[in-house]
């Protein structure tokens, strides 16, 4: 049966399933202002059905809808949400009430798919926390310094790449391929113990498994639809994010990894490394971290980061691909830590670096990767009044908020000329100014990502190369002025992203 014919079966039974269940409206009950929905896709329709709008500029109509409210009224399919319009509620439930707030919504659970279901994302309450406290030192300040050689090795190895590839006539890069290659290889190395060359073994079988991982596109999103919509539809059919055949690599990469490591006294600076060692301090066998949680953690890291960081470095080029001003200010910011410092400067001199700061907080405020922080209310919880003289909301548990990361970015009232790329907007007297703590990009509060760190290492180490040795200018394939995708639950530019490199006379 093809697959269309098979999406139009579930629609209809979905549709059936709508109309025969009366519900209660829960906006309407509480009088807080919401949009129109669609029956059955609620207010996702011009993103999922009509693709009239990507999901960023649906939530950001949801958001504008009535302006003087703290709070309005989002249905995420059948799912009503509450989406967090004034900045000092968001923080109080991210950070100063987080306890009442601790999980994110179920997305997977283990028992749909145990190694996508045990990601740290996806897991709840004290587990959350315990498996949090055992990662949390692989991203310290000290562990980023220590990492900083392998990542330098592996961006230069890049840059070196595409100006051989350049020198005869410009090379036109699609960057997302390139950056998701780069950070292919880097994960790798950090999160499994894999070294990767994947800009020259275009098709090893890390990276291909790696890319279905990760994929939103087509099939793999329509059944995160379904893994959302109807959860026990998914189980009685076994209906997974995460095919066998991806989740078997992964567990036999990791299983044989620790099994050599065991036997040959192996120590490398790593994820698996970091979690074998957590697992020989614990005295109780059922403390340890089991072969399947550290598969989990490590695939975590590589799902979370392979797909971001490589979106964020995109959107990174193509902004001062076309802004010749900013890229040349960049430039000779680059130009200095390399006279300073020699042929490879080192991890302090990067991170260091006022301007590049200014071009990533910017490059973070306008393009958020994820459009929203969710939180789902895990006890009986007063919100003020969504208007003047309306009574107070009392969320239970259960009932879900959302923080409107990417509305929150592109509102006039918090930042001016908000859709202009601007880092000035973040420099003051030279340095970066607080005001850039203003990004949620990376999450807010105890459940912030916890890769930050990593992500913008990555990322910097790669433009700082890249700028020493290449000039980049708009590719042919470009479109600009840029816009957002309307077929991707991620931000994607329409027309993918297309940056033309030539090689610099130094």
């Amino acid at each position: 049966m093809e697959f269309s014919t098979i999406c139009s079966i579930i629609l209809i039974i979905l549709l059936l399933y709508y109309y025969l269940l009366p519900r209660d409206n829960f906006f309407d009950k509480h009088g807080i202002p919401y949009v129109k929905p669609v029956p059955l896709l609620g207010n996702m329709a011009p993103m999922f059905l009509f693709q009239t709008m990507s999901l960023f500029e649906t939530m950001q109509r949801t958001y504008n809808f009535d302006k003087k409210a703290k709070y309005v009224g989002f249905l995420d399919f059948e799912t009503p949400i509450l989406m967090i319009r004034d900045h000092e509620l968001a923080k109080k439930i991210t950070i100063k009430h987080f306890n009442c707030f601790v999980n994110h919504r179920d997305f997977i659970t283990s028992q749909q798919d145990p190694l996508f279901g045990n990601i740290l994302f996806n897991l709840h309450d004290q587990k959350w926390r315990n498996t949090r406290n055992v990662m949390t030192p692989a991203f310290t300040s000290s562990k980023m310094k220590c990492l900083f050689p392998m990542i330098t090795e592996c961006a230069r190895n890049y840059v070196d790449y595409f100006v051989d590839q350049s020198r005869d006539k410009p090379l036109e890069l699609n960057t997302k391929d390139a950056f998701s290659r780069y950070t292919n290889d880097v994960i790798g190395r950090f999160a499994f113990g894999v070294t990767i060359d994947t800009i020259r073994n275009q098709n090893n079988y890390f990276y291909e498994v790696g890319k279905k991982s990760t994929s939103f596109e087509g099939l793999p999103g329509f059944k995160v639809v379904l893994l959302r919509l109807v959860p026990k539809f998914c189980k009685l059919f076994d209906i997974k994010f995460i095919t066998d055949d991806v989740a078997g690599f992964f567990k036999k990469l990791v299983a044989d990894t620790i099994a050599m490591r065991d036997e040959q006294g192996i120590s490398r600076q790593d994820m698996i490394q970091l979690m074998m060692e957590t697992r020989n301090k614990q005295e109780r066998d059922e403390d340890k971290l089991t072969t399947l949680e550290m598969t989990s953690q490590a695939f975590s890291f590589f799902f979370g980061g392979y797909e971001t960081s490589s979106t964020f470095m995109c959107f990174v080029a193509q902004e001062i691909a076309e802004k010749p001003h900013i890229q040349e200010t960049l430039r000779r910011e680059v130009d200095l830590v390399f006279e300073e410092h020699g042929d490879t400067p080192p991890y302090e001199a990067i991170n260091n670096m006022s301007y590049l700061d200014a071009v990533f907080s910017e490059a973070l405020r306008m393009y958020p990767v994820f459009a929203f922080l969710d939180r789902v209310c895990n006890t009986d919880f007063e919100l003020p009044p969504v208007l003047p003289g309306r009574h107070p909301v009392v969320l239970k548990p259960g009932d879900i908020v959302w923080i409107p990361i990417y509305c929150f970015q592109r509102d006039p009232e918090i930042f001016s000329n908000p859709d202009v790329f601007d880092p000035e907007r973040f420099i003051n007297n030279g340095k970066l100014s607080a005001n850039s703590a203003n990004s949620m990009s990376f999450g807010q509060g105890p459940r912030m990502c916890i890769a930050n760190r990593f992500a913008l290492l990555e990322s910097k180490i790669m433009f700082v190369h890249l700028l020493r040795k290449c000039l980049l200018k708009p590719g042919k394939r470009m479109i600009t002025p840029l816009k957002l995708s309307n077929t991707s639950f991620l931000m994607r530019a329409e027309g993918g992203f297309w940056v033309e490199l030539q090689p610099r006379r130094l």
